[in-house]
């Protein structure tokens, strides 16, 4: 470490914070935010604590540390987010979100309008979102405009504009749509009760507005107003049907935000959702490039801060499935098992994984080379490989009370079934029912004819089985001299257990991975490929007792005999003419002669 960054860190207090590394060029390359700074810092100059390569290229490039001193972690969690959209440093984790959200729009004036926008002008206006569905955004303008009758138009709306008799009314005046506030129909007051309850509805407490709605139908109803009460009725009715649409989660739930991850090699996706009043008035979901292998708590507190930034919630609560050990003033961090807001935690996973697998697809079309590399990467990850396993094979027996003994080895390249590589083996040297014998010869014939031939060894063997058909595959492996060459693994079918040489307890892969999936396909694949195999085996054997049975008639005319009359009924029924044709006159005499004796 440079003498200069040395006394830099000795200075630094053990205060909340955030810091800057900079390299030679004097570019922020990274910011990272600390509870304790000088603790922070340092632990990245403790080659003990560094285990990461990524890390250690990281300090390699620091020239220089710039510190801020901040009241609060929630404070530098704060700095840390508006720092790092600021500058864009090339090693922290970055929000690949580059879209204009639309709002909805309270403008500052005179009856004010109500309408979407995607810019936000300090004017003095109210904006609610943004709105990551522009659906969602447009049901409900839709829903306020069905109930509410708010201008549209652009006029200066100013009492000396109307007292002036400046303007006429349009065409949603006409209609209905507009109660004439440019001619002085309408008064300040009433509009703005009507801009109260959007405020309401926006925030979404809709079930206040409801109630107040009812309270005015009722009022119109006692003074005998029909007409207006079927009107506040009909809002009502529109209201409540939009409310049933969005109530998703229990109305007991009021103000929470939700916040959830699924994450592969590359990339955590993260899915927000802000709840009020029981229903989802905010959803949206990131994709964070990782940098520096950050931990799930350190992408969930940066994306957490930015949401709550972004769609300006000030709830107390926050649900999420990561346990977060920073301490935010005045919010409470849930990590729900069971219940109402398990089940919303449970949605929230739902979307964040959809996203990815969305994802995937899209560059699964674009960039096919990119997925199998993505593939490849977390297999190598999962199985605790040394290298990528582009070549796979796999091995399964096969075997009917111990007779007609076979096995099956299919290869994968590049996570993808190689047909033409299928192999199958007739068992040799195994008597009876013994599949861990059988194993053993199988693996020694394979590779032992791949060294001989200067083939190509595959970089994983996966062995259909427990430990003892494990343990017999590595005794070939062993004897062929191959053992730490190649990486052999076993699975067990019942609970889809892996076991690795030497270890006693086997290794549980997520069950939604992918590279399970894949080590499933291969196992599946042996299976189907041995029993094909092991079937037509015992076809054959069956019509040899029937046909090769007569003198001058052998396996491969029995075959051909098979294969054009599909039976032996159908030999024995077939004309000599019939016979003939398909095997010649003498081997169609002999058949004749036995079938008629």
């Amino acid at each position: 470490m440079f003498e200069h960054l040395r006394d830099k860190i000795k200075h630094i207090p053990n205060l909340p914070g955030i810091y800057q590394y900079f390299d030679k060029n004097d570019v922020i390359i990274y910011i990272g935010k600390a509870k304790d700074l000088k603790k922070r810092v340092s632990s990245y100059f403790n080659k003990s604590n560094n285990d990461s390569a990524k890390t250690a290229i990281l300090v390699r490039k620091i020239v220089d540390i710039k510190y801020l001193v901040v009241d609060t972690e929630l404070d530098a969690l704060l700095l840390e987010n508006n720092l790092i959209k600021k500058y864009l440093p090339k090693y922290n984790i970055q929000l690949k979100d580059d879209k204009t959200y639309p709002w909805i729009c309270i403008k500052n004036e005179p009856f004010p309008r109500v309408f979407s926008t995607r810019r936000v002008v300090k004017d003095g206006s109210d904006y609610y979102g943004p709105y990551a569905s522009v659906k969602m955004m447009y049901t409900l303008l839709d829903l306020i405009k069905d109930v509410y009758p708010l201008r549209t138009c652009k006029l200066n709306l100013s009492k000396q504009e109307i007292e002036a008799k400046k303007h006429k009314v349009c065409l949603e005046y006409h209609i209905g749509n507009c109660l004439g506030p440019c001619i002085g129909a309408e008064t300040t007051a009433d509009y703005q009760k009507y801009i109260d309850d959007i405020k309401s509805i926006l925030k979404g407490n809709i079930g206040s507005v409801i109630t107040e709605l009812k309270r005015l139908m009722r009022q119109f109803s006692d003074e005998l107003k029909f007409e207006e009460a079927l009107e506040v009725k009909n809002k009502i009715s529109s209201l409540q049907n939009y409310y049933s649409k969005s109530a998703i989660v229990s109305p007991r739930i009021h103000n929470v935000d939700v916040i959830s991850m699924t994450e592969d090699d590359k990339s955590a996706y993260v899915n927000f959702l802000k709840i009020s009043n029981g229903s989802i008035i905010h959803g949206h979901t990131v994709e964070v490039k990782k940098k520096l292998d950050e931990t799930d708590e350190e992408i969930i507190s940066f994306v957490l801060i930015d949401m709550r930034n972004r769609f300006g919630t000030e709830s107390k609560e926050v649900i999420t499935d990561v346990k977060l050990n920073k301490n935010f003033a005045d919010l409470t961090i849930t990590n729900p098992i069971r219940g109402d807001k398990k089940a919303l935690l449970d949605l929230s996973q739902r979307n964040s994984k959809f996203f990815m697998l969305e994802k995937h697809k899209q560059v699964k079309l674009i960039d096919p080379n990119r997925h199998t590399e993505r593939i490849m990467e977390t297999m190598k990850k999962d199985l605790r490989l040394k290298e990528l396993p582009r070549h796979i094979e796999c091995f399964d027996n096969s075997n009917f009370q111990g007779t007609n003994a076979v096995a099956a080895c299919v290869v994968f390249r590049d996570g993808k079934p190689s047909k033409k590589e299928y192999r199958n083996f007739n068992i040799k040297t195994v008597v009876g029912p013994d599949d861990f014998a059988s194993m053993e010869e199988v693996i020694f014939r394979r590779y032992r004819r791949l060294l001989d031939e200067n083939q190509e060894l595959p970089q994983l063997i996966i062995i259909d089985g427990g430990k003892g058909q494990l343990s017999s595959a590595l005794k070939s492996i062993d004897k062929l001299g191959l053992r730490g060459k190649i990486t052999v693994i076993g699975i067990a079918k019942k609970l889809e257990e892996i076991y690795f040489p030497g270890d006693s307890i086997p290794v549980y892969i997520d069950k939604r991975s992918e590279s399970l999936k894949i080590i499933q396909h291969l196992r599946n694949e042996a299976h189907r490929f041995g029993i094909t195999h092991h079937r037509n085996k015992r076809s054959k054997n069956a019509l040899g007792t029937e046909l090769t049975n007569i003198p001058g008639i052998g396996e491969k005319t029995a075959e051909q005999l098979i294969q054009h009359f599909k039976s032996v009924k159908r030999v024995k029924e077939a004309t000599k003419n019939e016979l003939t044709k398909e095997v010649g006159l003498s081997k169609a005499t002999l058949l004749i002669k036995y079938f008629n004796l």
